[in-house]
């Protein structure tokens, strides 16, 4: 039990001083900063929305503007120059859609003006924006005798609040652009520079030409640099701790990494300090923004739902997001519905990621929004369903569920979905119906014999589901290969209730047409 006194929770707040000053929680995350600022000058981070994306260019900002008093007692305060002052440019896309060029122009010269009273330099001759960037950037310089710091916040979110629109996502990069290309040849007059947002555009596409713009959003030093480690919930927040069940707060919360299995998973701060304050659990990130474009994408891609829990990528295809080229693993594990699971390196040069969900408030809700997009349009009603004859361990009644819902699926709905035509759909209906629940559900669950298609771990009892598709009539063969290939072994010994049941789904008749049970000795 923590002794120390509770604090204000900081919900909603990025502006430091406001942290710092006025008796909030603060973790400390001036070790990293220091890092990022001795190593290089010209930065680039990708991290999901509400991560505290702002909260971290607003400590840099102060941090550069000599504000000595905030960093008191924090790592960095005996390592930095506080005789030094630096000027600070400081851009935010965080506020309102805009959806025209004429739009993203009259935003960036607002900005501009901002940043020009704010630093009291005199109005520009230039009459385009680069220009107007260009001499904001040097008389800056020439006026305070120090070269600048560009802090932007948010640097991609015209982009991504159109990316429905193509056209239009486009017209808004080249504004963008217009912008960025200036630092490029500001170099002179630059002491550091950070650009955050979502998603990593291509440099070609929106940077022309600064070649030099380091993206360390994988890199392990500055894995923690946002969110919160196990480490700062049990110190840090130890006064909101009593009444809440620990362990369930790293499943529901924790697991993003962006790195390796070697580096510390994070939680997201809006989660944890919405716990905090609700005095329960929820999904408060996810339902902060519904995701309407990525489930749009996924229907259209007819995604194998099960493949979301270990989706295997290259490094350069986490990268590779424009307009006109979205890789759906680079869309999933930057907007935080996947991170970094595990890392392999089979050969010198060449790495293997493999993707997941990082936590149960995302794989619950995330498959919970898919339900439509696979043909459950009654999704509460479903759950509740599924959930009264799991709790109860009725199989025969969750059989007549299951046959009822596929029977459920109305034929107009096989004609307009794109994802009804793949046939990994029937097992990605089962899976995120299942998922959806919240119940513990492991995909490809691998023994010494193979990998049976899905374990459910719920209430005391196991169950192992194995997949096939067949012509019309049943076969009988799915339930055969759980047992002939032993997958029960593994689970024997821990006490629990094992159920194998071996679903087989007619393409022709789209149906459940076999769904046999048998029993293993525990």
């Amino acid at each position: 039990m923590s002794s120390a006194p509770r604090k204000k929770l900081p919900i909603g707040i990025q502006t430091f001083a406001d942290i710092r000053e006025g008796g909030y929680y603060y973790v400390d995350k001036t070790p990293a900063i220091h890092r990022l600022v001795e190593a290089g000058k010209y930065y680039f981070l990708s991290r999901p929305r509400r991560f505290g994306k702002s909260l971290l260019l607003d400590t840099l900002r102060c941090l550069f503007e000599g504000r000595e008093a905030l960093f008191e007692g924090l790592y960095i305060h005996d390592k930095w120059d506080w005789q030094v002052r630096y000027p600070v440019i400081r851009l935010s896309f965080a506020d309102g859609v805009m959806q025209s060029r004429d739009d993203i122009d009259k935003r960036i010269r607002y900005l501009l003006r901002h940043n020009r009273e704010r630093l009291r330099i005199d109005a520009t001759q230039a009459e385009d924006i680069p220009g107007e960037f260009a001499d904001l950037i040097r008389g800056t310089h020439e006026k305070y005798g120090q070269r600048v710091v560009v802090l932007v916040d948010e640097y991609d979110k015209p982009i991504l609040d159109n990316l429905l629109e193509p056209e239009r996502a486009r017209e808004l990069r080249e504004g963008l652009k217009n912008l960025y290309s200036v630092l490029k040849d500001a170099d002179p007059h630059l002491a550091f520079v950070l650009l955050t947002g979502v998603s990593k555009f291509s440099k070609v596409s929106l940077f022309s030409g600064l070649n030099n713009l380091n993206d360390v959003t994988l890199d392990a030093p500055y894995a923690t640099i946002c969110g919160y480690t196990d480490d700062d919930i049990d110190t840090v927040f130890a006064p909101e701790l009593p009444g809440l069940e620990r362990s369930q707060i790293k499943h529901w919360y924790n697991g993003y990494r962006w790195g390796g299995q070697e580096v510390t998973a994070v939680y997201n701060p809006f989660d944890v300090l919405l716990l905090f304050q609700k005095r329960q659990f929820g999904a408060y990130w996810f339902e902060s923004a519904t995701p309407t474009f990525l489930v749009e994408v996924l229907k259209q891609r007819g995604v194998f739902t099960p493949a979301l829990t270990a989706w295997h990528s290259r490094p350069a295809l986490l990268s590779r997001f424009d307009v006109d080229d979205i890789a759906t693993e680079a869309l999933l594990f930057q907007t935080g519905y996947l991170t970094v699971k595990h890392i392999e390196e089979p050969m010198l040069g060449y790495r293997l990621y493999t993707l997941g969900f990082p936590n149960q408030e995302v794989e619950t809700s995330l498959n919970l929004a898919l339900l439509p997009v696979l043909g459950l349009e009654n999704a509460p009603r479903e759950r509740k369903t599924l959930f009264t004859h799991l709790r109860a361990h009725d199989l025969a009644g969750l059989e007549a569920h299951l046959k009822a819902l596929y029977a459920g699926l109305p034929h107009d709905w096989y004609r307009n979905n794109p994802i009804a035509r793949y046939e990994g759909h029937y097992a990605s209906v089962f899976y995120s119906h299942f998922a959806a629940l919240g119940v513990n559900v492991t995909v490809e669950d691998a023994s010494h014999h193979g990998k049976v298609d899905m374990t459910v771990d719920f209430a005391g009892h196991l169950y192992l589901f194995e997949f096939k598709v067949v012509e019309q009539l049943p076969e009988g063969s799915a339930l055969e290969q759980i047992k002939a290939k032993g997958y029960a072994d593994k689970y024997r010994g821990q006490g629990k209730p094992i159920h194998l049941i071996g679903v087989e789904f007619s393409r022709e008749r789209r149906q459940i047409v076999a769904f046999e049970v048998e029993n293993a000795h525990c």
